[in-house]
């Protein structure tokens, strides 16, 4: 026998809005002082009553087209009925039957991004059910001192706008849950409706996980579905499912039960990061569970075609759509086009500005990922406060590109400019001139200075000629470098020209 691996998601984004998604209480991460964001109405008080926070139902849409969900045009709230502390409503507001999105959609570029052009990697398309909208709950805090003896609750984040994207079970492995879950974070921050900063909980996934075991006569038997509860980050989702998969496997070959049998219902359990395992939580709920029923506090929205046009005229291109125009556009490979994208929307913005300035995309993301990214990490910068602006570097490598100056001499200029910022100077493409001139840097035009040079050389460096003839070709880059030190600017590949054609006579 062998299996398949069957994986859905459902991952709570909250949104990016100063207040709470029924009331005026603010948003911001506040763990150090805890129930001072609170009110009558996320704190569930008699005869308080919610209003829709028109901000979050917004950027809800705009998450919801991201995702190539279609938009609604009736929805409505429903109450969820459970009973946790954290809950002090005894109820979540949320959506059921009539979510205001469904049906879409997100393509997963799966495994390592390629260096080469012509072998894009496979895609994975993940649908989307259904995206809603809904609260958040406060925070549980338990006594981790080991004693066991107190619990608190934090309100602070109940009410915070949650949406809940519910995928279908299109995944297939940890490593694609991971990338799908890398891949809508980095949808999610270019879009700007969420910071997605997992350590605040404010993007979290629950993980459905079950085998379909393929037997002999080639029929699949599904174990029961277990729904990892409240993964905060991608790292730890990926240990909760291998050890899932692993634990079902061996379960199902040693008691062979199969979903709808006796003992095969669906259950909840929660992950031990510490340990790399999953523990029982409860048994899994049903809909029929949370007795759902229209909220009578709220009344039910309705978007117009209008509505829907004006958010989605106002986003900016998705990562995905996004990597591919830098690959067809600037002729990047999947990998540069990837790191690239990956980074983020300014790292993004930044390399477009240089490659149209300087008409030259692949120089572009080489310097960004290269030089850049290397002075920003000892810099301890990023991209939007870096000193050397887009219009600087283009203007670097244009000069590169028009032969002025060498890759090593524009390095040499970068650095500079670095320091020269350190100390308060403003870097400017007229400097980069002043710079050029000052340091001598400019590539040699005149060739008389470059054969007067190898004429030189040759004279002191018989051994290196005679070793040259004999076979050793190592032995001409001893040449070259001399030549290089005697005359600065020359352009290595004239050098070499010049060096091998005096070689050969």
């Amino acid at each position: 026998m062998t299996y398949e691996i069957i994986i859905g998601l459902e991952i709570h984004v909250q949104l990016q809005t100063r207040t709470k998604i029924f009331c005026g209480c603010s948003t911001a991460f506040n763990p150090d002082h805890p129930n001072v964001q609170v009110c009558p109405v996320c704190l569930g008080l008699p005869g308080a009553l919610p209003v829709l926070n028109a901000e979050a139902f917004h950027l809800g849409i705009k998450t919801a087209l991201g995702l190539g969900c279609e938009i609604a045009k009736f929805t409505k709230w429903d109450r969820k009925q459970y009973f946790y502390p954290d809950l002090p409503k005894g109820y979540q507001i949320s959506q059921f039957d009539l979510p205001f999105s469904h049906d879409g959609h997100v393509e997963v570029v799966i495994g390592a991004a390629s260096a080469d052009p012509a072998q894009p990697p496979p895609v994975r398309r993940v649908r989307i059910l259904r995206a809603h909208l809904e609260e958040d709950a406060g925070k549980n805090v338990h006594d981790e001192s080991g004693r066991g003896r107190e619990s608190k609750v934090d309100l602070n984040r109940a009410g915070t706008p949650l949406v809940e994207i519910v995928t279908e079970p299109d995944l297939r492995s940890s490593a694609e849950a991971r990338q799908f879950l890398e891949e809508l974070k980095l949808m999610l921050t270019y879009l700007e409706v969420s910071d997605c900063n997992m350590q605040e909980g404010s993007l979290r996934c629950d993980a459905n996980v079950n085998l379909h075991v393929i037997q002999a006569d080639g029929s699949r038997v599904p174990t029961p579905i277990v729904e990892i509860k409240n993964l905060n980050s991608f790292r730890f989702t990926e240990q909760a499912i291998d050890y899932e998969v692993a634990r079902q496997w061996e379960s199902f070959q040693q008691t062979g039960i199969r979903m709808g049998a006796k003992g095969g219902h669906k259950r909840t359990v929660g992950f031990d990061p510490g340990r790399g395992t999953t523990y029982p939580l409860r048994e899994k709920e049903e809909a029929a569970d949370y007795r759902y029923f229209p909220d009578p506090d709220l009344v039910p929205m309705t978007t117009t075609t209008d509505q829907v046009a004006a958010i989605r005229a106002e986003m900016c291109e998705l990562p995905s759509h996004r990597r591919q125009r830098l690959i067809q556009d600037y002729q990047l490979s999947t990998y540069d086009a990837a790191v690239i994208i990956d980074q983020g929307r300014p790292v993004a913005d930044y390399f477009e500005e240089v490659a149209k300035s300087c008409g030259d995309g692949k120089q572009a993301a080489n310097w960004l990922t290269q030089d850049l990214q290397a002075a920003m990490k000892e810099r301890g910068e990023s991209i939007v406060n870096f000193p050397i602006r887009p219009e600087v570097l283009a203007g670097l490598l244009e000069r590169i590109n028009k032969k002025r100056i060498t890759i090593k001499s524009a390095r040499e200029v970068f650095t500079s400019l670095l320091s020269g910022t350190a100390e308060g100077l403003s870097p400017s493409v007229p400097r980069i001139d002043e710079l050029i001139a000052s340091r001598g840097l400019e590539i040699v035009q005149d060739t008389g200075a470059i054969d007067a040079a190898i004429s030189e050389v040759f004279s002191r460096s018989a051994k290196a000629i005679a070793d040259f003839k004999a076979g050793n070709e190592k032995a001409v880059g001893a040449l070259i470098g001399q030549v290089m030190k005697g005359v600065k600017g020359a352009d290595p590949q004239t050098v070499r020209e010049k060096v091998l054609a005096r070689l050969a006579e």
